[in-house]
């Protein structure tokens, strides 16, 4: 199979074939000869379908198609925020999500896109059963255009819940366009639908790499959506969750024996110049110098990386006994009062998120030297028999090799105006040293489905079915946890006094499988999402904090909760409101309610 390597040359061959621009996609189906000179062999409609691969989320990106920006967005990292293990901090106020001032909007790319996608994948399923094809390749493209029609559905529904469900092609004369909401349960089983019927039906091992769409890749949405719809509908008191979790289940076995092999490195999984043939990977997204870079990199090594873990981020990371930094029982914790002893004992996977402690001193912009404490650089070794470069090493160093003398790097009291840091913990996941020199030409390749993730999934979903015990446990999270060096979970040793923190509410297995969840996926854009589903956003209600430090070691200039002379950094000052319920589902844009007076918002927003 091949790899999305050729993406912007197969879509710009879309465009340029066709003559296209932005409206191709409404005159395309009065031209009945254009329709059929584009779905008549498969490597036109492979064309034509590249267009559908625009809307996973991947790296930054800088580059435009047909004058249009990407879709990249640095996997979700501002929606990460809007939780509560992230923080940005442009937002000096806190974000408007989780302090309750989100306004309505007259128009949103989060409707608008994804309806675009959709006709788009209606106007393939319509034409690909008139085509010469024979029908092992009819199915494969009908499954294709179901997947990308599901996967599109799939986002509206988790942002709307009930949106308007187009079963085929329409016309701006057809009575559709101004149809009321489709209700959530039928938009859910249409998409389970489709998503079945297209991994019975897609092709296998289309190819040699990973990948195009496949049935892979088709399980992979399936455990994904399975869990999300499930647990929603449970905490969200909609009934009928056993199907979408059984569905998810199914999907993460499929993919459990077909992946049974994990990449051992993890930070290769987001900064190696080549996913190809790495174990554990999906679905990914190629990047290169000639055709198509990113800046992600780029972004996590200069001034404006404002991306921080919070200080209930890095507790998540456990030691490498397998307990919790709350656990009373754990010898291995030693404080975080203590910034070099805070990183001592802990899952390999916090040295990845986020920098390690250090001193040098810097010689010139891009040369160092030991400060003559070896204590400084206790780091520097561990991240060579961990990383190395280009991955991960330290000193850390912007895109051009500058060289910060220390961590933390606090942006209010900085020693260099990039790669800072407001709460204590940068952001690190995506750092790497490929292509040093060039700013925002990154080159690392973009895992869009992962066995990570798949494993976690099938852990949550097995234990909502109540089908988790040690043997599920040892398939997925403990797999998971033989790259972080951490020690297996044991089911039985969790009780209620595992973590004294737990939310009480949570049983306190549940509680561990969902924190594997939040360290495996941190930084990819799933935790909002998650407490979304859970129906958990009180979590973001609390206060972010950071770092523990005493003011007097920042020149008294870091802010500190509460305004002590040691304590945890806090950058937004105050506590966030309760969360409303109706935050749950985000508000329609008000041009959707003009056009269509048949679509009602959802409730408790204002209508315009």
């Amino acid at each position: 199979m091949k790899n999305i390597q050729n993406l912007v040359v197969f879509s710009l061959l879309l465009f340029l074939v066709t003559a296209c621009n932005d409206d191709f996609l409404e005159k395309l189906p009065q031209d009945s000869l254009a329709e059929t000179n584009t779905f008549s062999t498969n490597n036109s409609i492979q064309a034509y379908a590249w267009q559908f691969y625009e809307m996973f989320e991947a790296h930054n990106e800088l580059t435009t198609i047909a004058g249009d920006q990407r879709p990249g967005r640095g996997f979700g990292l501002d929606r990460e925020a809007d939780a509560d293990l992230i923080q940005i901090n442009t937002d000096g106020n806190g974000r408007e999500y989780i302090w309750g001032r989100v306004t309505l909007s007259g128009s949103s790319e989060d409707w608008n896109e994804p309806y675009r996608q959709i006709r788009a994948a209606n106007l393939l399923l319509k034409n690909v059963p008139d085509s010469d094809l024979d029908e092992i390749d009819k199915d494969h493209w009908l499954s294709v255009g179901l997947f990308f029609k599901a996967f599109n559905y799939f986002n509206l529904l988790k942002t709307y819940g009930a949106v308007p469900w187009l079963e085929e092609l329409i016309t701006d004369q057809s009575e559709e366009l101004y149809a009321p909401r489709t209700p959530r349960e039928e938009v859910a089983a249409n998409i389970l639908r489709d998503l079945l019927w297209a991994e019975a039906h897609i092709k296998d091992n289309v190819g040699l790499e990973k990948r195009e769409i496949d049935k892979s890749v088709v399980n992979a949405l399936i455990s994904q959506f399975g869990l999300f719809e499930g647990t929603w509908r449970k905490y969200h008191n909609l009934g009928d969750p056993t199907t979408y979790l059984q569905a998810s289940v199914a999907a993460s076995e499929k993919l459990m024996a077909e992946f049974p092999q994990l990449h051992p490195k993890f930070d290769e999984l987001h900064n190696s110049e080549s996913l190809n043939g790495v174990r554990g990977i999906i679905l990914y997204k190629e990047y290169n110098l000639e055709e198509n870079w990113s800046n992600m990199s780029t972004t996590f090594r200069a001034s404006n990386s404002t991306w921080d873990i919070t200080r209930k981020g890095v507790d998540k990371f456990l030691t490498k006994d397998g307990l919790c930094v709350t656990n009373p029982n754990t010898p291995e914790y030693q404080s975080d009062r203590d910034m070099f002893a805070e990183f001592r004992n802990r899952d390999n996977r916090l040295l990845y998120m986020t920098p390690a402690p250090y001193f040098v001193t810097r010689l010139t912009n891009t040369t160092w030297a030991s400060t003559g404490n070896p204590a400084d650089e206790e780091y520097f070794s561990v991240y060579e028999s961990l990383s190395g470069f280009p991955h991960k090493s330290l000193p850390d160093l912007n895109w051009f090799g500058n060289v910060v003398s220390r961590v933390p790097n606090f942006n209010q009291n900085s020693v260099a105006g990039f790669n800072r840091t407001f709460s204590g913990y940068r952001v690190w996941r995506h750092y790497n040293e490929l292509n040093t020199g060039q700013s925002s030409r990154d080159i690392a390749d973009a895992p869009i489905f992962r066995m990570g993730e798949v494993l976690v999934n099938h852990a949550e979903a097995t234990f909502e079915l109540g089908q988790f015990n040690q043997s599920v446990a040892d398939a997925t999270i403990n797999k998971l946890r033989v790259r972080g060096e951490v020690a297996p979970m044991n089911v039985g040793s969790i009780d209620a006094s595992f973590d004294p923190t737990r939310d009480v509410s949570v049983d306190p297995v549940l509680w561990e499988i969902r924190r594997e969840r939040a360290i495996e996926l941190m930084a990819e854009g799933f935790r909002r999402e998650d407490l979304r589903r859970w129906k958990k956003m009180h979590y973001a209600s609390e206060v972010k904090l950071g770092r523990w430090i005493t003011a007097a070691s920042q020149d008294n200039k870091v802010p500190i909760q509460n305004g002590a002379s040691a304590g945890y950094v806090q950058t937004v000052p105050g506590t966030p409101p309760a969360f409303p319920d109706y935050y749950y589902l985000f508000p329609l844009p008000t041009d959707q309610l003009v056009i269509n007076r048949q679509l009602e918002q959802n409730e408790g927003w204002p209508k315009n």
